[in-house]
């Protein structure tokens, strides 16, 4: 089944509230996927957007829908019956299905990174031939659960510290025993807990010397013995995506429930920078619904609100708007072009700019919420109405790791004043 056979393309979409614009080139397979986000997202994910979020429950008919058009087979591989996703289309896409629920979009991150960091990123790595033929045998299986069972699979990374990012040992420790491996530790801020049928956790090979070098991805059954989830999930924003705590006590997985061979996720942590990016897609379709949102408002096309009454008239609206809209093209113009050059083995001024784009997206996505709740004034704090929900789920991002703003500036700041290995001596 292919892109166009899956869903219809979305007719007169106003290029000022697409990810892309008018202008930005785009495959046939680009444009494809997008309209498949963008249907699903118009005519599905929208209204049910507002009671994933009272309820704080995960949007599980949204990844029925998206596994009945394909979308969870985006990043598979085509030579694995998926739909070879490289990071620019998976951005593209992410960010059109945030427009519509930022949950479901984040959540969705996790899944997609399960497929495109063994699929298109693995393959820019160095391997030794063994390896290779390993991490086929390994993926294969994966991939196949993808695209066969439709297998949602989440990404637990997070553990307060900075594993995540390749630059200190995982407390999770993944032991070497006959046939596999036994799990030990616990990950914060799962998504998706209780909802994916594996989980791809990242941690370190417990041996003596252990360090950053030593890491492991292994996917865990949802059902496996000393696999469990604790804690409830009653946050500010981005509630639907049921971010409970993960515990793994003696949990026993195969030697073939490696996501990547022992040490590979080092190196892509190391030389795929953009890698760590991909939550940052969610955000900037927050900053397009939120400017979409507020145009409509102004202009009276907001249906369910009674009269249409126009407010677009005022000069103190207009200048908003005005104000809004700079800070969107800003930040989309950096999305297009930090995301189109994402490569392996970036130059500086590449890896500078992800950084850079990545703080932006985050920051400006709330910026454009706030501006768009002054302007639309005392009905944007309804919770009828989507403007509140942007707002919170918008304030989340700049605390996400492994990237969150702070860490941005830190490094952008170091790099730009420091070469690799220079110091003050």
């Amino acid at each position: 089944m292919t892109a166009a056979t899956s869903v219809p393309a979305t007719a007169d979409v106003d290029p000022r509230y697409t990810v892309a614009g008018s202008s930005w080139p785009l495959t046939d397979e680009q444009r494809e996927y997008i309209a498949i986000a963008d249907e699903l997202g118009r005519t599905k994910f929208a209204a049910r957007a507002e009671r994933y979020d009272r309820d704080a429950v995960f949007p599980t008919e949204n990844y029925d829908d998206m596994r009945d058009a394909g979308l969870l087979r985006l990043c598979v591989p085509k030579s694995h019956g998926g739909w070879g996703a490289d990071l620019f289309t998976y951005a593209l896409v992410s960010a059109t299905i945030g427009k519509y629920c930022g949950a479901t979009a984040l959540t969705f991150n996790m899944h997609a990174c399960s497929s495109m960091w063994p699929g298109v990123l693995a393959d820019a790595l160095d391997m030794t031939g063994e390896q290779r033929a390993q991490h086929e045998e390994y993926r294969s299986l994966h991939f196949r659960r993808i695209v066969e069972d439709g297998a949602i699979y989440a990404q637990p990374f997070s553990e307060g510290t900075a594993a995540a990012a390749g630059k200190a040992p995982f407390g999770t420790s993944a032991t070497k025993v006959d046939g596999g491996w036994l799990l030990n530790g616990k990950k914060i801020f799962a998504s998706l807990a209780g909802s994916a049928d594996y989980y791809g956790v990242l941690c370190t090979e417990h041996k003596e010397g252990a360090s950053v070098r030593d890491s492991m991805y292994i996917a865990v059954p949802k059902d496996t013995p000393g696999f469990s989830i604790m804690g409830d999930w009653d946050p500010l924003g981005m509630r639907g995506t049921v971010s409970r705590t993960l515990i793994f006590e003696d949990v026993f997985v195969d030697d073939n429930a490696q996501l990547m061979p022992r040490g590979v996720y080092y190196q892509a942590a190391s030389r795929w920078p953009h890698m760590f990016m991909t939550l940052s897609p969610t955000y900037m379709g927050i900053a397009i619904a939120a400017f979409e949102f507020t145009v409509r408002y102004l202009r009276g096309e907001i249906e369910g609100m009674g009269p249409r009454v126009k407010r677009r008239m005022f000069p103190t609206k207009q200048i908003t708007v005005a104000q809004m809209q700079i800070m969107l093209e800003q930040t989309r113009a950096l999305f297009l072009r930090a995301f189109s050059e994402a490569r392996v083995d970036p130059p500086k001024d590449v890896r500078l700019r992800a950084f850079a784009a990545q703080y932006t997206i985050m920051e400006n996505a709330n910026q454009v919420s706030q501006l768009a709740i002054r302007t639309c004034g005392g009905q944007s704090m309804l919770k009828s109405l989507p403007l509140e929900r942007l707002y919170r789920d918008s304030r989340c991002g700049s605390l996400m790791l492994p990237w969150t703003a702070e860490l941005c500036l830190d490094r952008i700041g170091r790099e730009a004043l420091y070469e690799h290995g220079e110091g003050d001596d």
